[in-house]
């Protein structure tokens, strides 16, 4: 019973992030306006037929703007997090195979960054390299490599003590093959599934920095920006900051859902529950 359940709910997630990407990519497609257009005419209105989702202070189509932030959003969580993946990847498996100071240097290293809270490391990185969508993408990928690292190492670390590793090195495999080609198909698995929940919270903190200014610019749809522009206007028109803020809930749970299921896939103890 519990397995389906996470099953349904893993369907659910993947859905979500289908749809998702889908509306992301038709966005050109499928957005009724241009959503840097400004209309002064039409400032505040409330949701209607012409605008569902209603209009901003410039007169700017909200559901227009919020789907072309998906693109944003999505864009910048994926290079973020493939840039995390294989520089956190890479530290890990050098430091869970190779053992000794170079696995010391890597953990001293992850320490510091783990000493930091994720969402201000995020801010003092992009503040550091100026606003921007690339210095936000960057920053989050600093952040969050850390926790590929941790990820990787351990089991790497288990790995490296089996006999097909020593009958690899016995057959004259060099470490390089025996890293890449044997261990690292075996830790893929916890990988996978942090790539997906990592996601999630690099949607989180791209909406953050923009919130914050340090992120993607106006006049660009972002989440973030269209939460901070809707911030002052949230007893007049809350339609700005509501339908943003919902887009960032449905991403956040999609990905966790789907992050959720694929560990129930993945990992041989709680396929058997």
């Amino acid at each position: 019973m519990a397995e389906a359940l996470r099953n349904r709910l893993a369907l659910v997630g993947a859905g979500i992030v289908v749809a998702m990407v889908l509306l992301a990519a038709c966005a050109g497609v499928v957005t009724p306006y241009d959503p840097t257009e400004m209309k002064v005419a039409d400032a505040l209105k409330a949701p209607s037929i012409t605008h569902l989702f209603g209009t901003d202070r410039f007169g700017r189509d909200v559901l227009s703007r919020t789907i072309h932030g998906s693109r944003i959003a999505l864009g910048v969580a994926l290079s973020s997090i493939t840039i995390a993946f294989i520089a956190g990847t890479l530290l890990g498996l050098i430091g869970g195979y190779a053992g000794g100071w170079p696995d010391l240097a890597i953990g001293r290293l992850m320490d510091v960054l783990f000493s930091f809270p994720t969402l201000i490391l995020a801010i003092g990185i992009a503040a550091m390299l100026g606003p921007g969508l690339d210095n936000a993408a960057l920053a989050i990928a600093v952040v969050y490599a850390p926790l590929f690292s941790r990820v990787a190492r351990g089991p790497v670390i288990a790995e490296r003590e089996k006999e097909y590793v020593f009958a690899a090195l016995g057959l004259g495999a060099g470490p390089l093959r025996v890293v890449f080609r044997h261990i690292l198909p075996n830790v893929l698995a916890p990988l996978i599934v942090q790539v997906s929940v990592s996601l999630a919270y690099a949607i989180l903190t791209e909406a953050a920095l923009s919130y914050l200014g340090l992120g993607t610019q106006p006049p660009a749809p972002s989440w973030g920006t269209m939460l901070n522009e809707g911030r002052t206007y949230l007893e007049t028109a809350p339609w700005m900051s509501i339908f943003p803020g919902i887009a960032i809930m449905l991403a956040v749970f999609g990905f966790n859902l789907l992050g959720d299921g694929l560990r129930a896939a993945l990992d041989p103890q709680l396929r058997g529950r």
